[in-house]
């Protein structure tokens, strides 16, 4: 089985929360990784996520950062939310 690593950069305007993560994170460019592995048994490549990370500002830690595990759905929803509050 074959795992790979999708990494991305993604941007929140103002701070946000997401669901497992029990702090308020500020506003910024966050890099997520997501691993995916391979759909065996197919007659063409596939993959499926098996892991999703967020990179943030450690708590309580100046300068330094922590990978912490999170759900695609959860990140979707905190990137919409993030979109539709009004401009300031």
């Amino acid at each position: 089985m074959t795992i790979r690593s999708r990494r991305e950069t993604v941007t929140f305007r103002h701070p946000f929360r997401m669901r497992g993560i029990d702090r308020l994170l500020p506003a910024g460019a966050y890099e997520v990784v997501t691993d995916e592995e391979t759909i065996e048994g197919l007659t063409f490549a596939a993959y499926r996520r098996v892991a999703t990370m967020i990179t943030v500002p450690a708590e309580g830690a100046g300068g330094m950062m922590e990978m912490l595990s999170i759900g695609s759905v959860d990140l979707a929803n905190a990137q919409a939310a993030d979109a539709s509050i009004a401009n300031d």
